[in-house]
């Protein structure tokens, strides 16, 4: 049996959609059926505001590189007619970043990651989170637009309001579609591993997989002009 923290609100007071919700509420009734002990709990340092800015901060410097290596590769400087509106802004915040802010920003990471670790070594096994704060968007509902470029960026938050901060930790997470709306879109609910323990997320994954099978739902399919 395994000691499994549920997250059942928003990192840094986000808003959740109720569905979102219910499916971590759902894969927690699974895994306590399974004879795991479910149980509220997540680690505190997802709350720290600090993590989004320096989340910025190392995305946005390392956009403006790729641009500059794939101008190296081209043999010319990339510009703003070569890319979308919203990564040619982040690329040019990445360019303005003295390199004092962008070494606080890793140092921060760095901190975040061993704070976020933490909750394993107080005895946990596994972080169980939703995958998203929000249901699925329409078809270019994020469509991004010259003025402001950055607003699909922010449109985009509530999508990566619970996978963020794994994207700086580096812990291996995996997302299962566990539940579904009213109308059979699927819901994806967040396992999170301590680091290396791939081995132990794959067999909780799959075992989730067999008792709560999905490979036979088959979602709505909606397009718009």
């Amino acid at each position: 049996p395994l000691r499994v923290g549920v997250m059942l609100q928003g990192p840094r007071g986000a808003a959740v959609h109720a569905d979102c919700l219910a499916a971590a509420r759902s894969a927690a009734q699974v895994l306590e059926a399974l004879g795991h002990r479910v149980e509220e709990a997540y680690p505190e340092a997802l709350d720290e505001n600090a993590a989004v800015g320096s989340y910025v901060v190392i995305v946005a410097a390392s956009v403006a590189r790729a641009l500059e290596s794939h101008g190296q590769k081209l043999g010319r400087k990339l510009g703003a007619a070569d890319v979308e509106p919203l990564t040619w802004a982040l690329a040019e915040q990445g360019g303005a970043t003295s390199a004092p802010r962008y070494i606080e920003a890793v140092e921060f990471v760095h901190g975040f990651g061993r704070r976020v670790a933490s909750f394993w070594q107080r005895g946990f096994d596994l972080l169980l989170t939703p995958t998203t704060a929000a249901l699925a968007p329409r078809i270019g509902a994020l469509t991004e637009t010259r003025e402001p470029p950055l607003a699909p960026f922010l449109r985009a938050a509530p999508y990566g309001a619970f996978t963020s901060s794994f994207n700086l930790t580096g812990q291996p997470a995996i997302s299962l579609p566990l539940h579904e709306t009213a109308e059979g879109m699927p819901v994806g609910a967040q396992l999170v591993a301590a680091y290396g323990r791939e081995d132990l997320l794959l067999r909780v994954a799959a075992a989730l997989e067999e008792a709560r099978p999905w490979r036979d739902r088959r979602a709505p399919v909606y397009a718009s002009a």
